[in-house]
């Protein structure tokens, strides 16, 4: 009798295992079926185009997944409504929920822009909560993951009391990550030191970095290094850090924060938006223009010269340039940006500069970038170094020339220029300000840039070449794709059981 009640409850015990594991199965398969993810990414177009290209980059891996977008409003930010909706116009698997309009709160000045982002995120707390937990009461989809902006981290409690695990996005590359790992291991008062004789030993950088190249913000005692310490402190937090990078770009560094005490890192990148689409805030006219003049030019001969979407020059430094060029006998494609202050018809060019230029150049105030680095006529770039830029120039085997202006661009400049030898430099520590960098300089550096035998661009071609191995099936960042798509679907099972 005892042996019969063994056998019973020994028979009891495997029909139990079984169902438990064909109950796992059929999650499995049900979750690889249907699954939602939610993106929270700030508005910026920096942040932005990338997010939306990782976006799309995991449903075309898995064809189940469903995306949602949380739109926020910053206040005197320029909308990002148009852009989001021209970019997913053919992308129904992807769709956006605005927030509701927040003003930040009335006591935070703008000591800088982290800690008025860090704030600002505290005050979108509960919105974002009301926001996910009307998704979970509506979606037929599991909701598997959220995917925050490095800025946006404060969202991870409520995704933690909410049973959603959280996914930090990196826009920027694996040597920015590694600073703000460092800031982490300091102390809240411990702040960086901005004295030119400083250097630093930053875990995935092999030279020294000099203070000079750090972000300004982290010098800031009460403003911007504070609110990076809290961000910093919320990375061990997330389940895995994706990242807008491919591994042979950043190996030393993704080695480096490879240690068993930070979160997987995903190299997904380069995540670049190739296919060319019309957005309705932009001048179809000034684009056909500009290809037009581009189509007309001998190849490799044109400089391209564009700052970011902030990036602008007061008339000292607009005539230094226009200088350089001159000088330089060097075609060109230069984007002039407005600036915020100063009116475009006060800046100062050379006397005789526009007379100067009929067939040897253009001035815009926009540029497709995409399609101009793209052209055969582009023989270089000078950039202020944003990464979605940097990795744009690395794609199209374009080479670039340094002049960095704001937020971690002179650190990717340093990375770019100092650790990986593929750039040029005309400045790595320029920052808006810092005085006027002279047509000599510029002439010099931008003849440098476009001669057809510098070592630069024979790296920069080969590199072109991993760039777009990378992303080929099989390739580095397609198998971390397909890996971080596997850690999020695990770690949904893992929390559901």
């Amino acid at each position: 009798m005892i042996e019969d009640q063994f056998e019973v409850e020994s028979n009891s015990q495997t029909a139990t295992s079984e169902e438990a594991r064909v109950d796992t199965e059929k999650t499995i398969v049900e979750m690889k079926k249907k699954a939602e993810l939610i993106f929270f990414p700030l508005p910026s177009i920096g942040h932005l185009a990338s997010s939306l290209e990782l976006a799309q980059l995991l449903i075309n891996h898995h064809n189940h997944l469903s995306i949602t977008i949380l739109s926020i409003k910053l206040p005197n930010f320029p909308s990002s409504d148009a852009y989001i909706k021209s970019i997913i116009a053919t992308q129904p698997q992807i769709k956006i929920i605005d927030l509701s309009h927040v003003e930040p709160p009335p006591h935070v000045p703008m000591k800088s822009p982290p800690y008025y982002m860090w704030n600002f995120m505290l005050t979108l707390i509960p919105h974002v909560k009301a926001t996910l937990q009307n998704i979970l009461s509506t979606c037929s989809n599991p909701v598997i993951g959220l995917v925050l902006d490095f800025f946006c981290v404060a969202m991870i409690d409520v995704g933690n009391e909410l049973g959603i695990p959280s996914y930090l996005f990196m826009p920027s590359n694996v040597g920015y990550l590694s600073l703000m790992f460092s800031i982490q291991k300091r102390q809240i008062d411990d702040v960086f030191n901005d004295s030119d004789q400083v250097e630093y030993f930053i875990p995935g950088f092999s030279n020294p970095v000099p203070s000079s190249v750090l972000p300004v913000a982290i010098f800031n005692k009460d403003g911007g290094y504070a609110a990076s310490y809290k961000v910093s402190q919320r990375f061990k937090d997330t389940k895995g850090i994706i990242v807008n990078t491919f591994s042979e770009l950043e190996k030393y560094a993704i080695d480096a924060l490879s240690d068993g005490q930070t979160p997987p890192i995903y190299a997904v990148g380069p995540l670049i938006n190739l296919k060319v689409q019309s957005n309705p805030n932009l001048d179809q006219t000034q684009h056909d223009k500009i290809l037009k003049w581009l189509d007309e030019q001998p190849p490799s001969s044109v400089v391209y010269l564009c700052f970011g979407s902030r990036g602008s020059f007061d008339s000292s430094q607009t005539r230094e340039i226009g200088l350089a060029l001159q000088r330089s006998g060097v075609k060109f494609l230069w984007v002039m940006r407005s600036s915020p202050t100063t009116d475009n018809s006060e800046r100062t060019l050379p006397e005789g500069f526009s007379e100067w230029m009929v067939g040897r150049g253009m001035l815009c105030e926009w540029a497709p970038q995409v399609e101009v680095l793209s052209h055969k006529a582009i023989g270089g770039f000078v950039s202020h170094c944003g990464w979605n830029s940097i990795l744009e120039s690395l794609w199209f085997g374009v080479p670039i020339l340094t002049w960095p202006i704001y937020a971690e661009q002179q650190l990717n400049a340093f990375k770019m220029v100092r650790e990986l030898g593929l750039a040029l430099e005309l400045r790595l520590d320029y920052k808006t300000g810092s005085g006027l960098v002279m047509a000599e300089e510029i002439e010099k550096g931008v003849k440098q840039l476009m001669d057809r035998d510098n070592m630069v661009l024979k790296k920069v071609q080969k590199m072109k070449q991993m760039a777009r191995n990378s992303v080929l099936s099989g390739g580095s960042s397609f198998i971390s794709v397909q890996q971080l798509i596997d850690n999020i679907i695990g770690s949904k099972l893992v929390n559901a059981n």
